[in-house]
């Protein structure tokens, strides 16, 4: 094996064994749910971007409103951890408190997600439903594509916030706690993740 390969399974190796204590520590028995009412104005800076019940997010910004807690919390502690690169969130992130972070990821898992009122494109959305069965999504994300536990919702979530993690996933330009999106995303073309993306937006 080469010095270059070796460096790289070295690097995997450390950034997933990481990844495992992250979790663990958010799917643990002893988890705690944080206080929503205690986020206070540290929610403010996070609703400008990923909207609230009443506003959606900006362009491109994903919806955090009803996301389970453990998601929420699990990705903030990644980042702050240098375990997931999001060079925007990088200056917000730093400096919170386990606390503040639990706080936080109650706050936007108390939040209703606003429905979603553009136009359904009708064969774009078959064609969505099907990719999800073959891509058995359901699985992980839930039959109602709501997530659960550190698994993100993906029912009603900014259309092109899917598209473009989708799209990541597949260029492998961005992982999740393992590679199994990667490896469904490696094959699908533009206009499958399109499609899918299409009709979890519309759940």
């Amino acid at each position: 094996m080469s010095r270059r390969g070796a460096a790289r399974r070295s690097g995997f190796a450390r950034r997933a064994a990481a990844l495992s204590i992250v979790l663990a520590a958010a799917s643990a028995p002893h988890w705690a749910a944080g206080d929503a009412a205690r986020a206070g104005a540290k929610a403010a800076p996070c609703a400008d971007c990923h909207g609230t019940s009443q506003r959606a997010p900006l362009p491109g910004m994903p919806y955090l409103a009803g996301q389970s807690a453990q998601f929420v919390e699990l990705q903030l502690i990644m980042m702050r951890e240098g375990l997931r690169d999001v060079p925007e969130m990088t200056l917000l992130v730093k400096g919170l408190t386990d606390g503040e972070i639990s706080d936080l990821a109650a706050f936007f898992a108390r939040q209703t997600l606003p429905k979603n009122t553009a136009r359904r494109d009708p064969a774009r959305y078959v064609r969505g439903a099907a990719l999800a069965r073959a891509m058995i999504c359901g699985n992980c994300h839930g039959e109602d594509f709501r997530g659960q536990k550190h698994l993100p919702r993906l029912a009603g979530q900014r259309e092109d916030y899917l598209v473009a993690s989708l799209k990541a996933y597949r260029a492998n330009k961005r992982t999740g706690i393992d590679t199994s999106m990667n490896e469904l995303m490696y094959r699908a073309t533009d206009s499958d993740i399109e499609a899918l993306a299409h009709f979890l937006a519309h759940q």
